[in-house]
């Protein structure tokens, strides 16, 4: 009998499964190619928005290789790693916030970083969008599901709590991400419709309170702007309404590759980190648009795929969650950005400069993987 295909013949056993290279380093490849071509063409984007800086786009590209292989190392563990380790890394992640607030290094008003000695300074809110999910999935996947009102309770506990630490450091952006991602567990947990409806009351009825009493003088004023940019065109309004200047002057083909000028005459602020789109937009015109949203979301139907055919309750609401939470980072930024939001400082993820983000983001995908991959283990 002859073997084809996957199947070879071995000494002790009739035939054995051989393995890819792909299941051995447990990496998603359509997931994988998908991202690096995110990356790669944000580093073109990326030089233009910093104004040509090699050394700028040399520091991304290290931290994107330390992102990959952060990516790498989370994808090697099995998902039951995870799981056992949810709730110790949820109070370190506590404790590191906690830490923040009394011992943390403050920068434009915001305490937000830990230094501690030997490391680089570090910012424990980013790591708290990947622990959230992981946490509430532990806690849900371990009962019923759909979750009874009290486990609905403790699992909106364990989201709340640290929200309300970030954005005491004050960090809305961060804590509304963070929160974002406990929800969705909680939401894909399976919960019913009169406790969202129940849940969205509770919210109506608490924004007027956090505008009196939580949002600071800078983030009611960013929504104030959203209303009406005009009202402070030279102060608060500028970033608005030049971002849309931008990304209006691409029109359909753009202007070309660092011919824009709103970035490169200096009108636009942060071309390189928050408003990096409106570059992209300038430059590449609506065909850019439609490519990186097309690109996005490949990349967000492939984490679904995974997320369906995940193994058990704990893998499909982690996988769920995380990918969900990769959409929130692209919305809030292109909708504020685009003057549909108000501007919280949320990068356009895997474009925008910065370090800690994007490890934050590759990490995520790599649990991804670890799902997707030691599911295919498990079931051979």
């Amino acid at each position: 009998m002859r073997a084809s295909g996957f199947l070879s013949p071995t000494p002790d056993r009739g035939f054995t499964r051989q393995k890819s290279i792909w299941s051995v380093l447990h990496l998603d490849p359509i997931l994988l190619l998908l991202l690096f071509l995110l990356v790669g063409g944000g580093m073109f984007v990326l030089y233009s928005g910093a104004d040509r800086n090699l050394e700028m786009l040399k520091a991304q590209g290290i931290r994107m290789a330390v992102a990959f292989a952060v990516m790498l190392v989370f994808a090697q563990l099995d998902p039951s790693v995870y799981r056992r380790w949810a709730p110790w890394l949820y109070l370190i992640g506590l404790g590191a916030l906690i830490a923040v607030l009394l011992v943390g290094v403050g920068a434009k008003g915001a305490q937000r970083w830990l230094a501690l000695p030997g490391l680089p300074r570090f910012q424990p809110s980013e790591l708290m969008k990947l622990v959230v999910p992981i946490m509430a999935a532990w806690f849900l996947s371990r009962h019923y599901i759909p979750p009874r009102l009290t486990h609905v309770a403790v699992a909106l506990a364990i989201v709340l709590v640290p929200m309300a630490l970030i954005i005491k450091q004050p960090d809305l952006g961060t804590a509304l991400l963070v929160g974002t991602a406990g929800l969705f567990v909680v939401f894909f947990a399976g919960i019913s419709w009169k406790l969202i409806a129940a849940f969205v009351g509770m919210v109506s009825v608490a924004a007027p309170m956090m505008w009196f009493f939580v949002m600071r003088d800078y983030q009611k004023q960013r929504v104030l702007t959203l209303l009406d940019p005009q009202s402070d065109p030279l102060g608060a309004g500028w970033n608005i309404i030049q971002s849309k200047t931008a990304i209006g002057s691409g029109g359909w083909s753009g202007k070309g590759w660092l011919q824009g000028t709103q970035s490169h005459l200096e009108f636009l602020p942060e071309s390189h980190t928050d408003f990096i789109v409106a570059v992209l937009a300038e430059e590449f015109g609506f065909v850019g648009m439609l490519a990186l949203l097309g690109l996005y979301l490949l990349i967000l139907f492939r984490c679904m795929y995974i997320a369906v055919n995940a193994q058990d309750s704990f893998g499909r609401l982690v996988a769920g969650a995380l990918t969900m939470t990769f959409f929130i980072y692209i919305f809030v930024n292109i909708g504020m950005v685009s003057g549909l939001l108000p501007v919280v400082g949320v990068p356009l993820p895997l474009i925008s400069y910065g370090g800690t983000s994007s490890v934050t983001l590759l990490a995520a995908f790599g649990v991804l993987m670890s799902i997707q991959t030691h599911r295919r283990m498990i079931g051979a």
